[in-house]
């Protein structure tokens, strides 16, 4: 077999039962020319020790076992992004899984149409039911996420499983790390990443996404209260994209100041938003907001 060029990467923090699925789902790849890395954020559960037996047992591709302090999403990316060696990657979370011709769909996409013109490819996560999440992609050869997120190409933005060239996620990494907060978006990397790149279009489900009540899609409100300085991080981006619209900027002012001023930095949301006017005028909205996490969240 070829050396891999592709490692799957799992952060996971006592998520045993369900990490389970996820190897299951390695294990039935129709290509099994790939690395599997589980980055272990200081889980309390068993594990440790399923993820050891699967490196010790598992023969047709190779498992790595790597443990952390608990620190949050970002950080196990940071621990993962630091050990790949393989020239892409694509993280599939504890609770999802991929399909079985996932691993396959990658390669032979890649071999056919990747360059280091390319960040990487984006392709399609489906939900338990068998529904693509959003829309599909548009059918072009490529895409920026960042055109994605603000809306330039007119559909409905799901989730999407981003597979990216490792070295330009060595570029970027690692993510900032806050003092007390574990709820930064690694997708914040993609993005960067996008003020470089376009994605490669890929519109097959590379992964099944199954929703849990502890994720971080769910209890924003709890987020935004705990991880401030994380979340005013990624509006300040936000706010550095190009021709976005005048409700892109006035949405993300307003969260910019509420993140800051429960930061403790008011005047963050100032000095830190280029559009000078609308961060003045979105500070008292942002306090209401911040009122408003401080008493839902």
């Amino acid at each position: 077999m070829d050396k891999p060029i592709l490692t799957v990467f799992t952060p996971a923090y006592n998520r045993a039962d369900l990490l389970t699925r996820c190897y299951e789902s390695m294990c039935k790849q129709t290509n099994k020319n790939f690395i599997w890395m589980i980055v272990d954020d200081g889980s309390t559960d068993n594990t440790r020790e399923i993820s050891e037996s699967w490196v010790q047992n598992t023969k047709d591709f190779q498992v790595i076992y790597i443990y952390k302090e608990n620190g949050g999403l970002h950080t196990a990316y940071n621990t993962a992004i630091a050990n790949i060696d393989t020239e892409l990657c694509v993280c599939i979370d504890s609770d999802d899984f991929m399909p079985d011709n996932a691993v396959g769909l990658i390669l032979d996409f890649w071999k056919k149409n990747g360059s280091d013109k390319y960040a990487g490819i984006v392709g399609l996560d489906f939900d338990m039911d068998g529904n693509v999440i959003g829309d599909m992609l548009p059918d072009i050869k490529s895409v920026n996420l960042i055109g994605l997120f603000t809306g330039k190409y007119n559909i409905v933005n799901g989730d999407r499983t981003n597979v990216v060239r490792t070295e330009l996620y060595k570029k970027y990494a690692p993510m900032k790390v806050f003092k007390g907060e574990k709820n930064f978006n690694p997708h914040y990397m993609h993005l960067q990443i996008s003020e470089e790149y376009d994605f490669l279009v890929l519109n097959e489900n590379l992964r099944f996404v199954d929703y849990q009540e502890t994720g971080m899609s769910n209890s924003m409100l709890k987020q935004y209260r705990s991880s401030p300085n994380s979340f005013a991080e990624i509006r300040k981006l936000y706010l550095s994209f190009k021709d976005t619209s005048l409700k892109f900027k006035i949405k993300h002012s307003i969260h910019l100041a509420s993140s800051c001023i429960l930061a403790k930095k008011t005047m963050s949301s100032v000095k830190d938003n280029p559009y000078k006017l609308l961060s003045v005028i979105a500070l008292p909205f942002g306090f209401a907001l911040s009122l408003i996490v401080r008493c839902k969240g």
